[in-house]
């Protein structure tokens, strides 16, 4: 295969080790793009630096305070023809002269094509610098913000087009969301109430005032750990003296606060400080600049569900509102001691506000950052269409962690296992054939309890006579009531489809497997003779084709053939002209219905069969494949036929069915259309949709339950995360297959029947 040569991004900006925040901002940026489009996207650092290093670590270095580099430096990234963009991190102090206006001498030998991010929007410029701003925008009409206060000030005050502005939240690291006290007691801060704060430290940070109302606090509320972390800002430490944090010192000294305050000095990795963020009961935002734009350390805080009190700056003012937390005025100790107070008092206040802060950010990831930031370049670089998605690894964490010895639970609330939902067979079902997909793919025996779990969940759901009841309680307790209000047709029909996966593995899995799930299947053939439902027909028969094709049967053939003549009898009776379908709807899971009919018809060998299938597909594709775009089928009233289909509301299980069912048809036709499909369809997942979001938690693997107008669900519940983990794997096997030729292996010949 030939070798993909990556498009090159560089990024002029400070960049780790350097300590501050645009350096980290960078560094977090580009991963969030690496992350996402990685298999085509390579990100390269212009390092900016203030003396000359002796052995430069990055791809370019300016040393910003020799003129004369800023114009070889252009030449040299000039030079490399996959280079398609430069994004300059702009802060007027990063670069020399006035305003740091050597910065137009790189522009004025840069050929290739420029962006920015503003780090600093100041209001009510002078003439100077409100002519420099737009001089700067002339050599790029593209530059990126993170609030929206800063977007207006660009258009009102220095007169830039809106339409040149991309608006980008600070991106926020994704983490798995567990309650406080949880996280406190990894810490081992249970016994205390936690209030933060994190970064480099200085002056504007305004830790005193955070000292002075945790004096007050303490009168109230005695068991409080007030904890400050990170180290002192390079730059203010003068012959190895640090003023600020000896002064800081100082007042935790004479307010009596030695048991109540924690310096963590020390710069922290990414995971060791989103755990104490995570342990945080209140997060203590001071800084008293009125014209901070952004902080990163407040966006990261809402990220791991912290309550907040913050002072009125512009990005908290814009962004933190009363169900989030509290806003005070800058160096205010009363207020911020009075708000502190009222928040520990309520413990489930606190809860709804971290949880709604956490919802917040959820759309600000460093992952939707990233695509947001690709929307923008598209519009600027050459050969656009070159930019490919990148698969995540495949994560099995959040499926282990609902996963409890009877079986995989219900729902999550969030990404915590809500154990008093219960457990259904449908789940279990789907887990089953997911970890059976898991299992032939990688072979890892960590998977064969989990397979062994679900699979006796079936096993203890099937009743005498063959069918299956769906749903049992926590306690491992059926409820009749329960039971008998769900239409058990579809759940049951999904029990022989994973009972089907685990025979066609049998020549992998243990025996004792194997065989369980066959007397499971044959004790249900009996009831699945006569189900009725267009899906639970599809779904029963993906299961008896799977377990025919490992163990031919004629009995099993004809049940096949007696379901699908009934599912014809369907699309006869609704298909028309414009309407080529079985149900005069389109309801979830669509795609197993024409999949069925080609199971229908490699077992039988029948044309009518394939006929429908195809055309049925065909019908189907043309409502989900719309210019080059993937529509998912809303279950926001579903799509009846002679109207229009609505929107919103889409789920991760219609998207893995379609996905399903075009791999199906690809490896029966080959026709390349239907590859192709598959990747615009999985594609959703991955933030091809019309949030520009990911559907899935890139920590753990869990899949979120929904796609919503204006937001993502965030609950991850079995349905949606094995949803996703069974479309993952399915593309992981697409990706082998392109990169490298799969031996054929011997099959047992199918069984036909024409009768």
């Amino acid at each position: 295969m030939k070798a993909l040569i990556k498009s090159k991004i560089v990024f002029l900006s400070t960049f780790p080790p350097t300590q501050c925040g645009i350096a980290t901002y960078t560094q977090d940026t580009i991963k969030g793009i690496t992350d996402v489009f990685g298999k085509s996207i390579s990100c390269e650092i212009c390092d900016l630096v203030t003396e000359p290093k002796e052995n430069p670590t990055q791809a370019f270095t300016l040393n910003t305070k020799n003129r004369e580099e800023y114009t070889t430096v252009a030449q040299e990234i000039n030079a490399d023809e996959s280079v398609k963009l430069v994004h300059i991190q702009h802060e007027f102090g990063l670069f020399g002269g006035n305003y740091g206006d050597h910065l137009l001498d790189f522009l004025n030998e840069i050929k290739k094509p420029v962006t920015f991010t503003f780090h600093s929007v100041i209001p009510n410029p002078n003439n100077e610098l409100k002519t420099f701003v737009k001089l700067l925008l002339s050599y790029s009409n593209s530059a990126f913000v993170m609030t929206n206060q800063s977007q207006e000030i660009l258009v009102r005050d220095y007169d830039i087009e809106e339409e040149i502005i991309t608006c980008v939240p600070h991106g926020t690291h994704v983490v798995v969301y567990e309650p406080t006290q949880k996280a406190k007691e990894k810490l081992d801060l249970q016994d205390n109430f936690i209030l933060s704060t994190f970064g480099l430290l200085g002056e504007g940070k305004n830790i005193e005032t955070g000292l002075r109302a945790l004096s007050k606090i303490v009168q109230t509320i005695p068991n409080v750990m007030y904890l400050i972390i990170g180290r002192t800002h390079p730059n203010l430490i003068k012959d190895g003296v640090d003023a600020y944090r000896d002064e800081l010192e100082s007042i935790v000294e004479e307010l009596h606060l030695e048991n109540n305050v924690r310096f963590i000095n020390q710069y922290l990795d990414t995971e060791e400080l989103l755990r104490y963020l995570q342990a945080t009961d209140i997060y203590m935002f001071t800084s008293k600049d009125p014209n901070q734009a952004v902080s990163g350390t407040f966006s990261y805080a809402m990220s791991c569900a912290c309550p907040i009190v913050a002072s009125k700056i512009p990005h908290t003012k814009e962004v933190l509102t009363e169900d989030m937390g509290i806003l005070v005025d800058i160096g205010n100790e009363d207020q911020f001691a009075d708000a502190a107070i009222k928040l520990l008092l309520d413990e489930n206040l606190r809860e709804e506000m971290g949880i709604k802060a956490f919802g917040k950010t959820r759309a600000s990831s460093w992952e939707n950052v990233g695509i947001t930031h690709m929307t923008t370049y598209k519009k600027l670089m050459e050969n656009p269409n070159e930019i490919k998605f990148s698969y995540p690894p495949i994560q099995l964490a959040h499926i282990k962690k609902m996963t409890t010895e009877l079986g995989i639970i219900q729902f999550c609330k969030i990404s915590v296992p809500d154990l008093g939902s219960g457990y259904t067979l449908d789940d279990n079902a789907r887990a089953l054939i997911a970890l059976c997909m898991h299992y032939k793919l990688t072979e890892d025996k960590d998977d064969l309890p989990y397979i062994l779990i679900y699979l006796d969940f079936i096993e203890r759901c099937q009743k005498p006579k063959g069918n299956f009841m769906n749903y049992v309680d926590e306690h491992n307790r059926e409820h009749i009531e329960q039971n008998a209000e769900v239409n058990l047709e579809d759940s049951n029909a999904r029990a022989i489809w994973a009972l089907g996966t685990v025979v066609s593995n049998s020549a992998i899995l243990p025996d004792s497997i194997a065989k369980k799930a066959s007397k499971c299947l044959l004790n249900a053939l009996k009831w699945a003779e006569n189900i009725q439902s267009p899906r639970s027909i599809a779904f029963a028969t993906k299961g008896l084709y799977l377990y025919h094709t490992a163990v031919p049967n004629l009995y099993v053939a004809a049940i096949i053939n007696k379901l699908n003549a009934k599912l014809l009898s369907n699309y006869e009776l609704h298909a028309t002209k414009d309407w080529k379908w079985f149900e005069n709807y389109m309801t979830y899971a669509n795609g197993i219905l024409p999949e069925s009919m080609l199971y229908a018809h490699l077992v039988t060998n029948k044309p009518i069969y394939k006929k429908v299938a195809l055309e049925s597909l065909e019908f189907l594709s043309s409502k989900m494949f719309v210019n080059d775009t993937f529509r998912v089928i809303s279950n926001n009233g579903w799509y009846h036929k002679g109207t229009e289909p609505n929107q919103y509301g889409e789920q991760p299980i219609d998207v893995a069915y379609t996905i399903m069912t075009l791999n199906t048809f690809y490896k029966a036709f080959k026709t390349p259309e239907y590859k192709q499909q598959m990747k615009t369809a999985f594609n959703w997942f991955l933030g091809k949709n019309h949030l520009n979001q990911v559907m899935y938690n890139p920590i753990s693997g869990g899949g979120y339950d929904g796609l919503e107008k204006e937001n993502v669900n965030l609950n991850q519940g079995a349905e949606s995360t094995i949803c996703y983990l069974t479309a993952r794997l399915i593309m992981e096997n697409l990706k082998l297959s392109e990169s490298k030729v799969i031996p054929l292996m011997n099959t047992k010949t199918n069984m036909a029947i024409t009768s």
